[in-house]
């Protein structure tokens, strides 16, 4: 197969892995720079140019898609499916994962457990948003925010009445939600592919913070799902209508609650924390599943 990796660095680990498995497995495969991507809109012969030419006719791309440009790089995924081509993860859902609110309340539709969960832009009455997520302590999030920046733990009522005061000054979108006090600062992150939870890590928040990131200091073990966690990533997922991703979920005394999907997940810790081979298990699914004019959420954009 013919595959193309959108990574604006050919060097990260992720993308690094990606190339190495797929040539692996005998495969052609181009790492190309989303940014530096551009297209002809108004052709009938719709095509992506890179670097002074157009581009090949690709089997399958593997969108790695930073929250920082995700209007442009779903705009290019979005004109390889116009071309036909097989992505593994499509632009709709990409930008459905990428909207905090939209995705929750897409979890919720569809039953999905979730940490109570208010939304805000000018609360008339912020005693009452606090409230009627269980009182503090609360966990407040920029819309915009990405990798634990812009989350807040408040522990008092005086202090989330303080802090969303000050997000709202900056006119800023926020979520308060629950803090989830019986998952001691430990969440578990569930890599997808197609319908299978292929590799789960536990990820622990350092000593002194809440947020459970492993760039910041969380440390990840190998973890055994129950069933009804597994379900909960698998259908997670399937709402997103993402074939790749990350499932965030943590471990409530009423079952698993999803904190977040993430649709370009990272694999190193995952890859290090599990000894899976999840890049070449990507590889497979694209072997397996890409075949020309595949796109499942065509005209639903």
């Amino acid at each position: 197969m013919k595959i193309a990796i959108l990574s604006r660095n050919e060097n990260l680990y992720s993308t690094r892995r990606l190339k190495e498995a797929a040539l692996a497995r005998g495969h052609q495969i181009d790492v190309i720079d989303t940014l530096h991507c551009y297209m002809d809109i108004t052709s009938n012969n719709p095509s992506v140019r890179y670097e002074g030419r157009q581009l090949p006719a690709y089997d399958a791309i593997i969108p790695r898609i930073g929250a920082s440009i995700t209007f442009y790089g779903t705009a290019v995924v979005r004109q390889f499916e116009m071309m036909g081509t097989f992505s593994i993860n499509e632009s709709v859902a990409i930008s459905r994962s990428r909207d905090k609110l939209r995705s929750l309340q897409l979890l919720s539709r569809k039953g999905i457990g979730l940490p109570k969960t208010g939304f805000a832009k000018h609360p008339d009455n912020i005693s009452d948003l606090i409230e009627n997520v269980g009182g503090a302590p609360v966990v407040i999030k920029l819309l915009e925010g990405t990798q634990g920046i812009g989350v807040v733990l408040a522990d008092t009522e005086k202090a989330a009445e303080s802090i969303i005061e000050a997000f709202m000054g900056l006119k800023a979108n926020i979520l308060v939600q629950e803090f989830i006090k019986e998952a001691g600062g430990a969440d578990i992150r569930c890599l997808v592919i197609g319908d299978k939870v292929v590799a789960a890590m536990k990820r622990q928040a350092a000593a002194g913070e809440f947020r459970s990131n492993l760039h910041r200091g969380g440390t990840a073990e190998i973890v055994r799902l129950s069933k009804e966690e597994r379900a909960t990533a698998i259908n997670a997922a399937k709402v997103m209508g993402l074939r790749l991703c990350g499932v965030d979920i943590l471990r409530s005394s009423r079952g698993p609650v999803v904190m977040e999907v993430n649709s370009s997940p990272g694999l190193e810790g995952i890859e290090t924390a599990t000894g899976k081979d999840v890049a070449d298990l990507v590889i497979q699914h694209l072997e397996k599943n890409a075949r020309p004019n595949a796109t499942r959420t065509k005209g639903k954009g």
